[in-house]
């Protein structure tokens, strides 16, 4: 694929992977935000049913919103090329750590098991159904876990598609009543977060490896193996894992069990029946992806403005420092002091605004307040000597601060 392909609005820069339903390229969208594109195979395209059953479903799956999930921003079904646009979450799945680094453990563990939890909750809030949660559908990122393709399975759930070649489900992780030839259900979700809790937890799979038909007998009539999980997660997993999807626990219960938060999700009073919806419009589904794509964007923009905020932060306060301990020897230099940093400020403050960052430009305007408060705090309350000697101890510690990496 070309580098300057694109599709849509969205630049697709390279391509990331591919699964049962689609191939996933990293893109950019006119803001010039990452997002992942997943285009969906031929096979998958050409069925109708399935197709229209997924553009009912988009604008439930836009509904979901979580700090553990990779929110559905965007989707074009009617075109020659369908897709979906999601959150971009620049990480590794969860299948390639375990398979490099084995199980996890101490806090890795702990807050791989409250992230699923409240994904799993924030999904079934909004009566979305993933079915196919394994290790692949979880990504890494800054150790913490995000859920992917929820929804997606369940919503092209059709007999061309799977007779096309994708697999609804993966044998070790889908409940014994849906290998059994029943319904994909909220239980059966957390049947896939028990397996895969268990895999993470112990780097074994709990039903063993082999041929999938191996695998899925095991599913249906033995327990699972969880002699390696710690203690403290062996018997919630051995309740998720139960045969009788009715004696499982349901994802908000995993959440307090696990001593983490459920979250609220607001759903309408009458949810559109899935059979009788129309398909979003999805000139409204790109307008409001605009907004999502900037309030949910990849760990290393979240990683850069905090950066950002510090170092804003922390020039003022110096700055301020600075000025208030050169004021009676060196007024100038003390007003040019508080001008360039001021300068720099309105500059950074100016880019917050063609960004359309409000946050941004109200931190900014703040910390410029906060520094002119501080030096006049500053020379109200405290000796020109006593300040020198305050700015001398910073910038000692500073410098032990950048010498000592």
């Amino acid at each position: 694929m070309s580098t300057t392909d694109r599709l849509g609005p969205y630049h697709l820069l390279s391509r990331l992977g591919a699964g049962g339903f689609g191939e996933v390229h990293l893109a950019l969208d006119r803001e010039g935000h990452t997002v992942a594109v997943k285009v969906l195979h031929p096979h998958v395209a050409a069925d109708e049913a399935a197709l229209a059953r997924l553009a009912r479903e988009v604008e439930t799956m836009r509904r979901v919103r979580g700090p553990h999930l990779a929110e559905v921003l965007d989707a074009e079904l009617t075109g020659p090329r369908p897709y979906l646009v999601t959150r971009y979450v620049q990480g590794r799945s969860l299948g390639a750590v375990l398979a490099e680094g084995g199980a996890l453990r101490g806090d890795d563990l702990t807050r791989l098991a409250r992230g699923l939890a409240e994904a799993l909750a924030a999904i079934h809030a909004a009566g979305v159904v993933h079915r196919d949660l394994k290790p692949a559908n979880v990504i890494i990122a800054d150790g913490e876990p995000y859920v992917i393709d929820f929804g997606i399975a369940c919503a092209l759930d059709s007999a061309s598609v799977t007779a096309s070649g994708a697999v609804l489900g993966t044998p070790g992780y889908l409940a014994p009543e849906v290998l059994e030839g029943g319904e994909a259900s909220f239980a059966a979700d957390v049947f896939a977060f028990g397996a895969t809790m268990a895999y993470a937890s112990s780097g074994r799979q709990p039903y063993g490896t082999g041929p999938p038909p191996a695998v899925a007998y095991r599913v249906v009539h033995h327990e699972p193996d969880l002699a390696e999980v710690p203690s403290w997660l062996a018997a919630l997993l051995a309740d998720c894992l139960r045969r009788d999807p009715a004696a499982r626990p349901a994802a908000a219960e995993l959440c307090a069990r696990l001593g983490t938060a459920a979250p609220v999700v607001q759903i309408p009073a009458q949810r559109r029946r899935r059979d009788a919806s129309p398909e979003p419009p999805t000139q409204a589904l790109r307008a409001r992806s605009r907004e999502d794509a900037g309030a949910v964007a990849d760990p290393r923009v979240r990683h850069r403005d905090t950066v950002r905020r510090r170092w804003v932060a922390g020039s003022g306060i110096v700055s301020g420092l600075v000025a208030a301990a050169v004021h009676r020897y060196l007024p100038d230099m003390s007003l040019l002091v508080l001008a360039a940093y001021g300068v720099g400020v309105l500059g950074d403050a100016a880019a917050g605004v063609v960004a359309r960052a409000r946050s941004r430009v109200v931190f900014d305007l703040v910390s410029a307040g906060a520094t002119v408060g501080l030096y006049a705090a500053l020379i109200a309350f405290f000796s020109p000597l006593t300040l020198l000697l305050a700015l001398g101890t910073v910038l000692f510690v500073l410098l032990l601060v950048t010498f000592a990496g």
